[in-house]
């Protein structure tokens, strides 16, 4: 039976209740009450004092109509307008985009956007962010020029420096610089040796990585910099590890004996230069005094000549007697050449001198008699060494 006939509800409503029971509020007369309060509210007429006749409707409706819609009007417009108010961090940007398109990028401090028309995001600029890469196996292990493989391990430091492109460039940006960094690394590192990348050429792989990083970035548009790019571990893998410490101390001892013979070097070398230096000083010192010598003798020479062109036979007297004087000088022996005889007078001087300074002058006379006495049958009974004697004096006279 339908609930509007006679009877057919048994007293009820369609909500379970009776007829005479309070029951669900009409949406009619909720919106009525709210439109006489925003009236009241406005100036308008609040409906007659309970009026629910159609006049009361019509004077409810009429006060609602200029006054209260303006006002609504305004108090959406300054909530509107206070929500698009927004505060940049300091070490932030925000990227202010209208209906979806970039607009502007805004600096640090307060703002205002129209909402539902224009959306900021925020973006940390300033903020240091950093990836590594060789913690896993399958990135760590890298192949070199020289067919070796080696187990390097990388960090790296990057911030933001364009905003716009950081948001919008690429769908991912810190997978994008993992992808960028694990490309470039494995570049440089299959252009260099094994041996170059473990000793000493970590700081130039690092610079090469970094710069061709940095180009990689550049050419996406990410907006990324790198800060620091550093290479925290590089050596040969877990498998050859004994070998290869082998082959590293022997290049260690080859270098310390390279520099143990530069330092012998480099301590002999200058002492012989020093040598050499003074030999070369020793030489030419000789080479002035033999050229002082010639030219003093030379001048000498010419000024006896130019006496000796004078007077020949009184040179020549003086010329003997030096050679006599410098010849006999250290000879302990006298020949005296008696004029008018035939044999030499020989005195042994050094014997004589080997006497008894205190003998007196008269024994010493007679002992010098006899000995001359002694010395002249001496040369008696061998005439022929006088004879030899006598004409080397001759010859040399």
């Amino acid at each position: 039976m339908a609930w509007n006939e006679p009877g057919g509800s048994g007293g009820k409503d369609p909500w379970g209740g009776r007829k005479n029971e309070q029951g669900p509020p009409d949406l009619d007369e909720v919106m009525r009450k709210l439109q006489n309060k925003l009236g009241s509210l406005f100036g308008g007429s609040g409906g007659g004092n309970g009026q629910s006749g159609d006049d009361g409707a019509a004077v409810s409706g009429g006060g609602m109509g200029s006054g209260s819609i303006i006002g609504i009007l305004l108090i959406v417009l300054v909530v509107w307008g206070l929500s698009g108010i927004y505060i940049i961090d300091e070490g932030n940007r925000g990227v202010v985009t209208t209906f979806g398109k970039y607009t502007t990028t805004t600096m640090p401090g307060p703002h205002w956007h129209a909402r539902f028309i224009q959306n900021v995001d925020k973006v940390n600029v300033s903020g240091v962010r950093s990836i590594e890469l060789g913690h896993r196996l399958e990135e760590s292990l890298m192949l070199t020029q020289d067919e070796n493989i080696v187990d390097v391990k990388f960090a790296v430091q990057y911030q933001v420096g364009n905003a716009p492109g950081y948001l919008y460039n690429t769908r991912n940006p810190d997978e994008t610089m993992r992808q960028v960094m694990e490309s470039a690394v494995r570049e440089i590192v299959g252009q260099s040796e094994m041996d170059f990348i473990i000793t000493g050429g970590r700081s130039e792989v690092v610079n090469r990585a970094q710069a061709l990083m940095q180009q990689t970035l550049d050419n996406y548009k990410t907006g990324l910099v790198i800060t620091q790019l550093t290479m925290q571990n590089a050596q040969a893998p877990r498998q050859v590890q004994g070998a290869f410490a082998d082959a590293v101390k022997a290049r260690e001892d080859e270098i310390r004996l390279r520099n143990e013979a530069e330092a012998y070097a480099n301590d002999l070398i200058p002492r012989a230069r020093g040598a050499a230096a003074r030999f070369i000083e020793e030489a030419n010192a000789y080479r002035e005094q033999v050229i002082a010598e010639a030219e003093g003798e030379s001048a000498r020479f010419l000024s006896i000549l130019a006496e000796y062109r004078k007077n020949p036979k009184v040179m020549r007297t003086r010329l003997y007697l030096d050679t006599m004087e410098s010849v006999l000088h250290n000879s302990s022996k006298v020949i005296v050449d008696t004029e008018g005889g035939n044999n030499l007078l020989y005195l042994p001087l050094d014997k004589l001198m080997q006497r008894d300074s205190a003998a007196s002058g008269s024994s010493g006379v007679s002992s010098s008699r006899s000995n001359v006495g002694a010395s002249t049958d001496i040369s008696r009974q061998n005439p022929a060494p006088v004879r030899d004697d006598r004409r080397v004096v001759r010859e040399i006279r």
